[in-house]
């Protein structure tokens, strides 16, 4: 049987970022799997560690998120560095940076001195805020707490500003292509992560996933709950779905999108997970359709 390949619509569009960390590479990794030829340049590395703080300490997630990325060296607080900068990019469609926009401006990279200097090039600027906020210090951590999304003292489960803010970078440099090929000039795009915890942030903001939202506890097809060995996540959201819990938990009425959100059968259902092991479950969400994972 022919092999099915993922499309490529970035195949030859060359992109070259001076991003460290994590949003810039993770971005990285989007546009390689579109078929773009990826080329980062990094700091010179010092006392044998890599110049990117990620590679350091945490060099597993360095190497795969540069798997496919060509990866050269220059300081550009020097002339040899610059010269070696500038020389890509003249063979760069777009350019990815995560500075501030006063390094940018030092290093000679502001996006008013690279439109005269390449009137076709893009650029996609990732910063911590938008606009005049762009200068201020912080971290997934703040963007996510300033957006509503630390509810307690336990950090997040992952990197979700700092991941989505890599999506949406990739999806900026989609937008630089498609306007570099209807216009053929360069365009600027700035990557906020404060707007990707905003965006990731609207469920909450809407009460979805507040404490009295479907999704944020309140109707009890939609929880977390213990079962005999572990834990179960229960998603029986949809009534068809949520009836079909209700029949397994002996609940009445699982037609009735009422019934769900009532203290009753939230005690019904708990009561009946409690009683199960992870193996029971799993075989019960098979013969009955019920959208669960069981957890250790």
């Amino acid at each position: 049987m022919p092999t099915t390949r993922s499309p490529q619509p970035l195949r030859g569009v060359r992109v070259l970022s001076l991003a460290l960390n994590l949003p810039g590479p993770a971005a990285f990794m989007r546009l390689r799997a579109m078929g773009a030829a990826c080329t980062k340049l990094e700091p010179p590395a010092r006392d044998g560690a890599s110049g990117d703080p990620m590679g350091q300490y945490n060099p597993p997630a360095y190497a795969q998120m540069h798997e496919g990325v060509k990866v050269l060296t220059a300081d550009l607080k020097t002339e040899a560095g610059q010269a070696a900068l500038h020389k890509l990019l003249l063979r760069t469609d777009v350019l990815l940076t995560s500075f501030r926009p006063s390094a940018l401006t030092k290093l000679g990279l502001s996006w008013t001195a690279l439109r005269k200097r390449y009137p076709a090039l893009a650029m996609v600027a990732i910063v911590g805020a938008p606009g005049e906020r762009a200068e201020e210090p912080g971290h997934d951590l703040t963007y996510l707490a300033d957006a509503g999304l630390v509810t307690g003292l336990d950090l997040p489960a992952t990197l979700f500003a700092d991941m989505g803010g890599a999506l949406m970078a990739a999806e900026a440099v989609l937008k630089a292509v498609l306007l570099q090929r209807s216009t053929g000039r360069g365009s600027f795009h700035e990557v906020a992560l404060s707007d990707a915890a905003s965006w990731l942030a609207l469920p909450r903001a809407w009460g979805l996933t507040q404490p009295k939202g479907a999704v944020g506890g309140a109707h009890a097809g939609y929880r977390v709950y213990p079962c005999k060995d572990g834990r179960v996540a229960v998603a029986a959201l949809e009534p068809h779905f949520a009836a079909a819990l209700c029949e397994a938990a002996g609940v009445a009425d699982g037609q009735r999108m009422k019934t769900l959100f009532s203290p009753a059968t939230h005690e019904g259902i708990a009561r009946f997970l409690a009683g199960r092991t992870r193996q029971q479950l799993d075989k019960l969400a098979a013969e009955r359709d019920i959208p669960l994972h069981t957890l250790a």
